[in-house]
């Protein structure tokens, strides 16, 4: 064999089995970014993130449990799998798709969502959070020093959140997610960027024909309130099969500028927000 063509064989040889390569995950392929698409439950898709991401998905909710010294995701305790962690389906996928670039979309100038919807016991989870957390600080928005530093990504605790640890924490790698009770409260965005609430219990309409004038404008105040205070605003359990139901509560929020709308079907939501 010519030298120089078994000399550029062994730097090929090389490359694939050096350390740089050796763990490396290819990047997610992704979407064209949309501010208000909301990924619910987004670890029962197929390729967890992954698939939230191609859809151009700028927020993704996961549900943990702590086992031992590892966040497992899962809606219920009998579906833990060890293998499924918040570490291998959203933090080391997030850190790769931010690697070398400033924020998960290139171009893109908002904040990334993780919600981590907490099922277990609230202090103890959360205190492991954070723990994890730490490894991949380098990509996450953070709270310390009386201020916000923002990154790519920013973390906001749900579900089972212990209010009282994480106010009292000078550093916080995570934020708290509020309820529709807080808007106009104490808690400041630096604490509760985020303000969710079941759209049953705030709502009758569910779709059918138009809103009332009365809950639309309940609505409005509503996501006024929570911008003016520097928050989001967003809502679960929101009509989700396809049909003109989804498609008028849909076309409320984005029309009222709610930040997140909830769904568990991507494409549907995608190309809502696209057309």
């Amino acid at each position: 064999m010519h030298a120089s063509r078994a000399a550029a064989l062994l730097a090929v040889v090389i490359a694939l089995v050096s350390p740089a390569t050796a763990g490396a995950q290819p990047r997610p392929d992704l979407g064209r970014p949309l501010a208000q698409a909301h990924a619910h439950n987004d670890y029962e898709h197929p390729r967890p993130l992954l698939d939230a991401l191609e859809h151009g998905f700028t927020s993704v909710e996961a549900d943990v449990w702590a086992v031992g010294d590892e966040l497992l995701v899962a809606h219920d305790s009998w579906e833990l799998d060890p293998d499924r962690t918040l570490r291998s389906l959203y933090l080391e996928p997030l850190r790769d798709a931010v690697r070398g670039k400033s924020g998960v979309y290139p171009g893109w100038k908002g904040q990334f969502q993780l919600l981590v919807d907490i099922k277990s016991d609230g202090p103890r989870t959360w205190e492991l959070l954070e723990h994890q957390l730490a490894e991949y600080a380098g990509m996450l928005t953070r709270y310390r020093d009386g201020k916000v530093d923002t990154g790519a990504i920013q973390v906001v605790v749900s579900g089972n959140r212990p209010l009282d640890d994480m106010a009292e924490a000078p550093e916080r790698l995570s934020f708290y997610d509020g309820r529709s009770g807080d808007l106009g409260g104490d808690l400041a965005a630096e604490l509760m960027p985020l303000v969710s609430d079941n759209w049953n219990t705030v709502f009758d309409w569910k779709g059918e024909g138009p809103m009332p004038a009365r809950e639309r404008a309940r609505l409005r105040e509503m996501a006024a309130r929570a911008h003016e205070a520097g928050q989001r605003l967003r809502f679960w359990a929101t009509p989700d099969q396809a049909g003109e139901q989804r498609t008028a509560v849909w076309t409320e929020l984005r029309d009222a500028g709610v930040d997140h709308i909830n769904t568990d079907d991507l494409a549907g939501l995608r190309d809502f927000l696209r057309s």
